[in-house]
């Protein structure tokens, strides 16, 4: 009985830095970005931001595939620095935002891919449908400390996207062929966390 108890007591210590390993982290709105890519006319680049988001990401260094994320987006927060056309991408024709307020985005699998580097498949949410996407992630930052005592890491992660895939198929042919808005959506996120207390 005693050999059992004390076997007991050394698998619970040894169980203790996988819990301290896991740690609550949210995401910093004012020094982290939600950026997405579009063609233009065929010939240019289109960028925007969404200005409000939010989400948390729980991080197990012990075992980092089994880290979550969990974010929802503004998407009446669209910014081109155009007005026209940010009113435009927020009404019926494209994100419909006074229909579907946010979308989000909730992972379901983390998985190594090469050194340090992550991919991230889970559920985006986007104009009232859900499908699976794939965060390709660069390496998580180191912690640091800023100098009021938040513990803060970094990381960006890419994804493409159709957006016909999520109902968004407004366009207009080209007389010289080709369309207006290009079906590929490229999205940056440059993120910056802070570890929750």
């Amino acid at each position: 009985m005693k050999r059992l108890i004390s076997a007991i007591a050394v698998l619970a210590l040894l169980a203790l830095p996988l819990g301290a390993s896991a740690s609550t982290w949210n995401i910093d709105p004012d020094h982290s970005s939600v950026g997405f890519t579009v063609k233009h006319l065929m010939v240019s680049n289109v960028k925007g931001t969404f200005n409000k988001h939010n989400g948390i990401v729980d991080i197990n260094d012990q075992d980092i595939t089994k880290s979550k994320v969990d974010v929802t987006i503004d998407t009446a927060s669209i910014n081109t620095n155009v007005q026209k056309r940010d009113d435009h991408l927020r009404s019926a024709d494209f994100f419909d935002v006074a229909k579907y307020p946010t979308m989000t985005f909730v992972s379901k699998k983390v998985a190594k891919a090469g050194k340090d580097k992550l991919k991230v498949t889970g559920d985006l949410t986007l104009h009232g449908v859900t499908r699976p996407v794939v965060l390709n992630v660069e390496p998580l930052s180191r912690e640091s400390k800023d100098p009021w005592g938040n513990i803060r890491r970094g990381t960006t992660a890419t994804a493409k996207i159709d957006r016909k895939d999520f109902g968004l198929t407004w366009n207009k042919a080209l007389e010289t062929g080709g369309v207006l808005v290009g079906d590929e959506i490229t999205i940056t996120l440059e993120i910056e966390m802070i570890k929750a207390k």
